[in-house]
């Protein structure tokens, strides 16, 4: 089956996948220079799935929401938390096993992308044109204060993960 969308939004992932490889390719440093690319592609991804597929999809289903939107929102909200503090070994290690997560309930067989392949069929091309345009997020510098990992640290609990677990 031709899948365009699915093709679209998991070809980014491994893109995403393979820049985040190499700003952490050395052990115990994050290359800033590498992992800007990383922070900025991450959060045009997460936007073209909350303003672009994501609505698409629901408007096809009648206007009711898809049942995995609410988690992968909540996902979100804690995959772009991650991404205000600095990429410590921690933080990256958090950021991977969230991505892992989020990333499957996506891309599985039933998952977020070929249910919204299902639904949006008949504007495939149209959705295609509006991600492609899609721009970058703008990102400020790291917020290194305390207060902004623990904001971050709440985000991640409320989709149902506990950083400090996962940091060990």
């Amino acid at each position: 089956m031709n899948q365009p969308l699915y093709h679209f939004f998991t070809n980014d992932h491994r893109r995403l996948e393979a820049i985040l490889d190499k700003a952490t390719g050395t052990p115990g440093k994050v290359q800033l220079d590498d992992y800007h690319p990383f922070r900025t592609g991450l959060l045009r991804h997460i936007k073209m799935e909350e303003k672009i597929l994501f609505p698409a999809a629901q408007r096809a289903n009648g206007g009711v929401p898809l049942p995995l939107a609410a988690k992968l929102r909540l996902d979100h909200g804690a995959i772009t938390s991650l991404m205000v503090v600095p990429p410590d070994a921690a933080v990256i290690k958090v950021l991977r096993h969230v991505l892992d997560k989020h990333d499957m309930l996506e891309e599985e067989p039933g998952g977020m992308y070929e249910i919204c392949e299902k639904l949006t069929e008949g504007e495939t091309a149209a959705l295609l044109v509006q991600l492609e345009q899609t721009p970058e997020v703008p990102v400020q510098p790291f917020n290194e204060a305390a207060y902004a990992l623990e904001a971050a640290k709440r985000a991640l609990a409320r989709a149902g993960f506990d950083f400090d677990a996962l940091a060990v």
